[in-house]
């Protein structure tokens, strides 16, 4: 059977409003892994793999986050953008072939979230590792892996808290959230909310923009002789975590999603 062209699958895997979802899609993917995304379809369409089996290898890439920063220097924060990078490619692929394939499917839902919980978590643990400098030749500074873990947590619970109203409103009997229903009723945290989003330092402890941020950190780490930057970095990370899921749950509650 022979491969499809970009032209045939981009109908077909990339609809109308796949690349506009707020929530639901990536910046980078949109930026430029969607077209990457859809080059490495054009091998896999035809082939015996399933979507969930390339969900499961994008959980890997993700994870393997984690190990990647415990490798000292520049080239360990490197590793770690790759897993990333992997991963994100594999989070577009496998939606993509469901789609081609129109195999669908529940536990493929469950799993790709799964997975971004997993590497959101694994990313920012790293962080705290390395700052931690376990592989060092000095004593091993243990509140650096505790701060890297508590920004894990915060990461996880943010997801939570967005994932969490789709089950109360599924265990009321109501239908699925809107948008829309995200904005604040009142006026005041609409407006807090609309100055945080065009911040956008929350993104900050997403694995992949954290990835990023801890390779320029070990680039400045690598001038200034010790891990000064990448533990700055890990005790604001920390601190970002902290703050957003207490901001994210008032959001939630003063937003219409719970009505």
């Amino acid at each position: 059977m022979s491969r499809p062209s970009v032209a045939e699958l981009r109908p077909v895997v990339h609809p109308a409003g796949v690349k506009d979802r707020r929530s639901g899609e990536h910046w980078m993917g949109r930026l430029y892994m969607r077209e990457v995304s859809l080059r490495v379809d054009r091998y896999l369409v035809n082939t015996r793999v399933t979507p969930n089996q390339l969900t499961y290898l994008m959980t890997v890439c993700g994870v393997l986050a984690a190990p990647a920063l415990l490798v000292p220097g520049i080239w360990g924060a490197v590793l770690g953008v790759v897993a990333v990078q992997l991963y994100l490619l594999l989070d577009c692929v496998d939606g993509e072939i469901a789609r081609w394939r129109k195999q669908y499917s529940l536990a493929g839902v469950y799993l790709d979230r799964v997975g971004a919980y997993l590497t959101d978590a694994a990313v920012l643990v790293g962080l705290g590792l390395r700052a931690a400098d376990v592989f060092g030749t000095g004593r091993i500074d243990w509140l650096w892996a505790f701060l890297g873990t508590l920004a894990a947590l915060g990461a996880i619970l943010i997801k939570a808290e967005t994932d969490l109203v789709g089950v109360a409103r599924h265990q009321n009997g109501m239908a699925p959230v809107k948008e829309a229903a995200s904005e604040p009723r009142s006026s005041g945290m609409a407006l807090a909310r609309r100055a945080a989003a065009a911040l956008k330092f929350h993104r900050l402890i997403l694995g992949i923009e954290a990835s990023l941020l801890i390779l320029v950190l070990a680039v400045a780490d690598h001038y200034h002789g010790d891990l000064f930057w990448t533990r700055l970095g890990t005790a604001v990370l920390a601190g970002i975590a902290l703050l957003q899921t207490l901001l994210h749950l008032v959001s939630v509650l003063v937003s219409s999603r719970l009505k």
